[in-house]
């Protein structure tokens, strides 16, 4: 029961947010563009577009449905939407279990707005100057992540999960997760190892900790 009402919540906080708009993270987003909206060439033209192109779907999953076992990101950008195109906003719904953290990462193209709907969360980030900013979200609470700044979101408590709604002013924001980026792409272990002051035995530990499951 407790599930459900935390969909449902997570559902009605959407549709509030979208009410809202995102006056100012639109300033600082993707290039204008020329036309009212842009439909892909896949769309066919004849038919055109009515109201169902300007319409996502992709949350429903998330109403009534029972809590990951892992920390889950669901996006809503121009890859999954692509109404999205042109129009500099996107989203992303956080689910996170006890104990669990979405690892430091950055979006390249956008800040974060970060609405905690239920829960609590210990977020944080890392300026150019390498200062830490961190504090402790409550349900209800907003956290802007700066554009293109290392941050981190970890739910600390023991027993319950927590939910949050990002908005980002770019329909493609982009995501960089830092122990990915370094330990799962293919980087040279002797330039990990060199740059961890470790060797390479530890890199390989640390890479294959972060190898994709085998089919």
């Amino acid at each position: 029961m407790a599930s459900t009402t935390s969909s449902v919540t997570v559902f009605s906080v959407l549709v509030i947010v979208s009410c809202f708009g995102f006056l100012e993270m639109t300033m600082a987003g993707d290039p204008d563009i020329l036309t009212d909206f842009v439909v892909p060439a896949t769309v066919n033209a004849s038919r055109g577009v009515d109201g169902s192109f300007f319409t996502f779907t992709g949350l429903e999953s998330l109403v009534a449905a029972d809590p990951p076992a892992t920390f889950k990101a669901t996006k809503v950008s121009m890859a999954e939407f692509p109404a999205l195109n042109g129009q500099s906003v996107g989203y992303a719904v956080l689910q996170f279990p006890a104990m669990t953290t979405n690892p430091p990462h950055t979006h390249p193209r956008s800040a974060e707005l970060l609405l905690l709907i239920d829960g609590s969360l210990e977020v944080g980030f890392i300026d150019t100057a390498n200062k830490l900013y961190t504090q402790s979200l409550q349900s209800g609470d907003i956290f802007v992540f700066p554009k293109g700044l290392v941050h981190f979101q970890y739910n600390s408590d023991l027993q319950n999960p927590a939910v949050a709604v990002s908005a980002f002013g770019s329909a493609n924001a982009g995501t960089v997760s830092l122990p990915t980026t370094l330990f799962a792409s293919g980087l040279d272990d002797n330039v990990l190892a060199i740059s961890f002051k470790t060797d390479v035995d530890t890199i390989q530990k640390l890479k294959a900790g972060l190898a994709p499951p085998k089919p």
